[in-house]
């Protein structure tokens, strides 16, 4: 499919205008980098992260005052996920001289200030075994008869379906949830009834990162995107020549410090999902930039006499249907992904939008320029 035809654009004669705004787009993005930094997530940084979803919707300022006052100190606390305002996250920094997170103190917290305190199980919070330990105790189906092993297995089985209802909604609300659950007699669901309560809140995930198991994340995931580059990098050399791999290297730098420096300024969250992403954008754009040089490599060898930038212009118009679709319609799917992926993945469809965008613009504008500069560099030679 062809969008343009026989084009005859002229790339290559805004070259002198294209580069200089990359370079004054890569400066800033450098400098927002050093100035602000990367909103390390919890993967890196270390500390706590919950996501803590409640039956009614809490004040985002009372639950900061509420840690505050249990000692916890300069946590975050924002609205999160799809499910209106019930659902909060919290981050918590290490303290100094701790190795773990603050998970259990967050939870207690929490549990003072929404939850009666009155020591029953609360559904919401315990797991599977601690509801089987209390029908085994109590025995409402005359299992016991049969063998401790085999009440045990019976009522790990009833425990199992009844909490199967709060990791499908998240939280267990009412007692109505709970009443018609298949494979519960009604003796066991008073017993639950009697034995348990069902809290404000329950948490849906997340958990503690001590600081050398960030550290250590953080300089692997570092160390995979830098190998990538420079792997890329050897690739097209082999593949084609030196010029085109250098070409290919300092477009894929400007695209991650670009996608960098754009993540920074809007405050997404850097965690392991974005290494992923990024080690994305390299694949795709030096994808891109692949299909550009194979195609000026066959022109240069059937028109050896017209100029570099004639071949670099004619390839580029060659390959552009080809770019644009694949783009438009990646773009397509990392949009949806980006408006509909909820707040988990924003961060990654994000990057991934802006690598489809940065790194189209610059196997043009910067991929093919750079092979020009670098010719002209070695015949100066």
């Amino acid at each position: 499919m062809q969008l343009f035809g026989d084009s005859r654009f002229d790339f290559m004669k805004y070259r002198r205008v294209m580069v200089p705004v990359s370079l004054v787009a890569f400066v800033l993005s450098l400098g927002a980098l050093a100035t602000v930094g990367l909103n390390m997530g919890i993967d890196f940084a270390g500390g706590t992260q919950l996501v803590v979803r409640f039956r009614d919707p809490p004040e985002v300022d009372g639950l900061r005052d509420l840690l505050e006052g249990a000692g916890i100190a300069d946590a975050g606390i924002q609205s999160f996920g799809d499910e209106g305002d019930n659902e909060v996250l919290i981050k918590t920094p290490l303290v100094v001289g701790q190795d773990e997170g603050q998970r259990d103190e967050v939870v207690a917290a929490l549990d003072g200030a929404f939850n009666s305190g009155s020591g029953d199980i609360d559904l919401n919070q315990q797991g599977a075994a601690t509801l089987a330990t209390l029908l085994v105790q109590q025995d409402p189906d005359d299992q016991l008869r049969l063998g401790d092993d085999v009440a045990r297995a019976y009522y790990d089985g009833v425990a199992k379906a009844v909490l199967e209802v709060r990791r499908q909604s998240g939280l267990i609300a009412d007692w109505s949830q709970i009443e018609v659950v298949e494979g519960v007699s009604s003796a066991a669901m008073s017993t639950i009834q009697g034995g348990a309560s069902l809290g404000s809140f329950a948490v849906l995930g997340g958990g503690n990162v001590g600081p050398q198991i960030g550290s250590e994340l953080r300089n692997r995931g570092v160390l995979a995107v830098v190998f990538s580059l420079f792997g890329m990098m050897a690739y097209i050399w082999y593949r084609f020549e030196l010029r085109f791999g250098v070409g290919a290297l300092v477009a894929l730098v400007h695209d991650v410090v670009i996608a960098l420096g754009l993540y920074v300024v809007l405050g997404y969250e850097f965690d392991v999902t974005s290494i992923a992403a990024f080690l994305t954008v390299v694949g795709y754009s030096v994808n891109d930039s692949v299909v550009i040089f194979d195609r000026v490599r066959e022109n240069l060898r059937r028109t050896r006499r017209e100029s570099l930038v004639t071949v670099i212009n004619h390839s580029l118009n060659q390959t552009l249907s080809r770019t644009l679709l694949t783009s438009g319609t990646t773009l397509l799917a990392v949009s949806t992904l980006f408006v509909f992926g909820g707040d988990v993945l924003r961060g990654f469809s994000f990057v991934l939008m802006m690598g489809v965008l940065v790194g189209t613009y610059s196997s043009i504008f910067v991929a093919s320029p750079t092979v020009l500069l670098w010719e002209r560099l070695r015949r100066g030679r």
